[in-house]
């Protein structure tokens, strides 16, 4: 099988696989990421490197991407609708897959308003759904959007796509992951996991369906650091859902950090029995170091 990523071939032969995030820096210092990757090297399949995340100017993924490559080690690259129209980010899809950048995850992005640049003119020219079409039927059609052909190669890459299982209204994101898949969505990373129980719901509507079959689903977990961290992703992180009982275990550990990584762990665990689950995305908000210990703790190992 000739495989366009490491992380399709983990996927596409059901291994349990791992992605990470890396988040680039306030800065044009390409040691920062350099430092991130070399720390985290064997602990997942694949790096995501986030774009502009949480509508902060950051270096960008592009030139991260690049920057891990001549590690020797696999990016997958966001694609933000927030920040580019469709001529950017058909562009940009071109100059990744020239490099050899093998995995794109399209997103449509936070509001600018979020950010360190309020007063920015969003560009939502079009959304995470679109931007996934447009890739797919460049690679498989050979066209561009404007349904002009591809003169000099098609890009060949692996196309990811975000889900939010805690989003309202709570049925209508299954549809919306649908829509994602027929668009072209190959694997999907989800929004962080902390209720358990209504992510198995969401994964009992997701099965029903049988998208589980159609596209491979990794599990977001975000460890939690501080009851300050839990506090800010329960009251004030759209779409994120803290039950009680893991906010309660946080406000009254005695070591919040140790809780937070036990609580990160035993999610871990528990989605691997999960059905339909096929990965996980770890997401360790300035707290990387746990990253391997976490994910050996797992009983887990990257294969690249």
């Amino acid at each position: 099988m000739n495989y366009r990523s490491n992380l399709e071939k983990c996927l596409s032969e059901r291994q349990f696989a791992i992605t990470a995030e890396i988040g680039p820096p306030k800065g044009s210092d390409a040691k920062k990421i350099r430092d991130k990757a070399e720390f985290l090297r064997g602990s997942a399949d694949a790096f995501n490197i986030t774009d502009n995340q949480t509508a902060v100017v950051r270096m960008s993924s592009f030139a991260g991407c690049v920057i891990i490559l001549q590690m020797n080690m696999e990016p997958i690259m966001q694609l933000t609708c927030r920040d580019r129209n469709r001529i950017g980010l058909q562009s940009d899809g071109l100059g990744a897959a020239a490099l050899g950048i093998r995995n794109i995850h399209c997103i449509t992005g936070d509001h600018q308003s979020f950010g360190n640049h309020p007063a920015a003119k969003g560009v939502f020219d079009i959304d995470s759904i679109q931007l996934l079409q447009i890739i797919k039927n460049m690679q498989d059609a050979g066209i561009f959007q404007s349904g002009d052909p591809l003169l000099a190669g098609r890009p060949s890459v692996y196309l990811g796509a975000a889900a939010n299982p805690y989003a309202d209204p709570f049925k209508a994101q299954v549809d919306r992951l649908w829509k994602k898949i027929d668009a072209g969505a190959e694997f999907i990373q989800t929004q962080s996991v902390y209720n358990i129980e209504k992510f198995s719901r969401w994964m009992d509507d997701v099965r029903s369906q049988g998208l589980d079959r159609r596209v491979h689903i990794l599990a977001g977990i975000t460890p939690l650091k501080s009851v300050k961290m839990a506090e800010r992703m329960k009251f004030h992180v759209p779409g994120t859902d803290v039950p009680d009982s893991v906010y309660q275990r946080m406000i009254h550990a005695s070591d919040p950090t140790k809780e937070g990584y036990t609580i990160a762990l035993e999610t871990i665990r528990e989605l691997k029995t999960l059905s339909g689950i096929h990965g996980i995305h770890i997401t360790a908000l300035f707290w990387e170091e746990i990253i391997p210990d976490l994910v050996k703790n797992a009983g887990l190992t990257a294969r690249i």
